[in-house]
């Protein structure tokens, strides 16, 4: 399983850590900041980094050549439609919230702030539209009384991210597929940004 990697981050850096250890094969790391900690952790194993001409989208010219999953871990861009087909099985990413529920870039924050008794993860299919893909995997959590937004990533959401992605991998490279259930369209909130305080 040849995997090209998008991410940044803290998260980023766990992901990579988690394929190395399972022994795939990452063959490109794409960020975008090339100080990023993921670069330079992939730069050490000696595996190739490309820093994103656009931020805010990764282009099929970023994918590595081969590539059979594209994972994105922490990244806020957008992975064309094109590259998505350059890659064999597509790609995955994972969502911090029982998608459709809180698709955006603070669904931690709008989980604490609706007072959502239940959390979970989700990993996805990376679509045209963000958080909007079918489903691949899912788990939820109970959300501790008084938790900040950050608390419920580092505890429980965070580590889910990295169990859930890498079993979406393992099944990949066991049936040469992906798990997919299409979202419920009816139960989709959204979760944009929420301004400083």
């Amino acid at each position: 399983m040849r995997i090209t990697l998008v991410g940044s981050r803290h998260f980023g850096l766990t992901t990579f850590n988690m394929l190395k250890a399972r022994g795939v094969e990452i063959a490109r790391v794409i960020v975008h900041d090339g100080e990023d900690r993921l670069a330079a952790a992939a730069k050490a194993a000696g595996i190739e980094v490309v820093v994103q001409a656009d931020p805010k989208l990764v282009a099929a010219s970023e994918i590595a050549p081969g590539t059979d999953l594209i994972v994105t871990a922490h990244s806020h861009a957008r992975v064309s439609k094109e590259a998505l087909a350059a890659a064999r099985l597509g790609g995955i990413g994972y969502h911090p919230s029982l998608l459709p529920r809180h698709r955006g870039i603070a669904a931690v924050e709008w989980t604490v702030k609706e007072g959502d008794p239940i959390a979970g993860g989700t990993v996805y299919h990376l679509a045209e539209r963000m958080d909007t893909g079918a489903i691949a995997a899912q788990e939820w959590c109970f959300v501790r009384k008084g938790e900040t937004a950050r608390d419920l990533w580092e505890r429980a959401l965070a580590p889910l991210g990295l169990k859930l992605l890498g079993e979406v991998i393992d099944y990949a490279t066991s049936y040469n597929a992906l798990p997919a259930k299409p979202q419920d369209e009816q139960f989709a909130t959204r979760a944009p940004a929420l301004a400083p305080h």
